[in-house]
């Protein structure tokens, strides 16, 4: 059985936990030196968010033509300028943009795109081209060549996703840090550690799973003590997005040392009946959002936080029979921030009179560009050696 079959079957695999390599004790920062550096939150909308109907070309006749029945008009939409405008649920990202706290990509994608869900997202996590398969995800080769401790790249959920995961270092999954200390501090679980010694480390698949415990053991510990520091009393929306993102900004207050934290709101793939559905999301998580960033000003920490939100694909510019939209390609992203160097509009909207052969968008922008400009940009490190190429840099940070 190899490694990553051994993992899967293992019970850590189904748990809370998934953190590889390393063995030393973890060293806790001292007060002075928690803050100050630069973080970045990557939201993932799961489903193929749609993009035509997130940011609007409400003034382009073409548009309504394909989208008679879900096409949003003037009134509708909260205008950005005179032909492009955000869907009328997302009020909290509208503040953002009037800030200069928000940067819309357009027609966001990559070469030959699959319009599979597993396929498409996979590429998105491995920063992969659409003919190549990868087994480790991006932010696990940034975790690789930068990070030391697994604590370093968290996300808030209960299982990990291939974006998290590198070739000998992985992120760690948790959204109860009290929970993910005391299932380390059960009986069984703490026996395994007390009683692995070197030698059992260097056995390939049983020693990459004691290596596994022993690090999630010592991180379960630095995570909880650093989260007792901070416990927000800002208003948050009662969804479970919202409650992700509060527990994210506990981490962020708390000064725990993570670069990079991952979450992911689901539910946009809208085949069927589609306005409903997505108003209600992106109502979620527009104002998930806002309490985030609110939360993040009112602690001096937003100024050094990075929120980059994607989806997979977007959707067919055409509507269906169905009141809905297909899988699609080419969509936007949003990178919010208080440090924003070009915020706005950041390119051309959508060109819905030369789409591709399937009616689908043509990108104009490589997703890798601008993972190669937050890794460059924002947290300094060398994008080729993450990325396994040079993509082009943006210039939104």
């Amino acid at each position: 059985m190899d490694r990553r079959n051994f993992i899967k079957t293992s019970a850590l695999a189904s748990g809370m936990v998934f953190v590889p390599s390393f063995l030393k004790k973890l060293e806790f920062l001292p007060e002075d030196k928690l803050s100050g550096f630069k973080n970045v939150i990557i939201i993932q909308l799961s489903g193929g968010n749609d993009g035509l109907n997130t940011v609007i070309p409400y003034s382009n006749d073409i548009y309504h033509r394909l989208r008679p029945k879900i096409g949003k008009d003037a009134s509708k939409v909260l205008k950005l300028n005179d032909s492009l405008g955000l869907n009328g649920s997302c009020t909290e990202l509208m503040k953002l943009y009037e800030n200069g706290e928000l940067c819309i990509i357009n027609n966001v994608g990559y070469p030959n795109p699959n319009r599979s869900h597993f396929r498409s997202t996979d590429i998105w996590q491995t920063a992969s081209a659409s003919n190549e398969y990868l087994g480790t995800g991006w932010l696990g080769r940034y975790q690789d060549a930068n990070c030391q401790y697994p604590y370093e790249a968290i996300e808030y959920d209960n299982s990990l996703s291939l974006a998290m995961k590198g070739r000998i270092k992985n992120g760690i999954a948790v959204t109860d840090p009290n929970q993910l200390f005391q299932t380390t501090r059960e009986k069984y679980f703490k026996s395994v550690v007390d009683h692995t010694d070197e030698s059992m480390l260097n056995e390939d698949n049983q020693g990459y799973l004691y290596k596994t415990m022993l690090e999630t053991y010592s991180s379960a510990e630095y995570i909880y003590e650093r989260s007792k520091i901070y416990n927000s009393t800002s208003e948050y929306p009662n969804t479970k997005f919202a409650m992700n993102l509060k527990g994210i900004a506990d981490m962020v207050v708390s000064g725990l040392k993570t670069r990079v934290y991952y979450t992911s709101l689901s539910g946009f793939d809208t085949h069927i009946n589609q306005v409903n559905s997505q108003d209600r999301l992106l109502k979620t998580y527009s104002d998930g959002i806002g309490a985030l960033v609110e939360d993040l000003k009112k602690n001096d920490r937003f100024k050094d936080t990075l929120i980059m939100t994607f989806s997979e694909f977007g959707r067919r510019a055409s509507e269906n029979s169905s009141a809905g939209t297909d899988h699609g390609s080419a969509n936007n992203v949003f990178m919010i921030g208080g440090g924003l160097k070009n915020a706005g509009i950041y390119n051309n909207g959508p060109d819905l009179v030369n789409l591709d052969k399937n009616g689908d968008l043509k990108f104009q922008v490589d997703f890798r560009s601008i993972y190669a400009t937050v890794l460059d940009n924002w947290l300094g490190v060398n994008d080729q050696r993450i990325l396994n190429k040079s993509f082009s840099k943006l210039n939104f940070i």
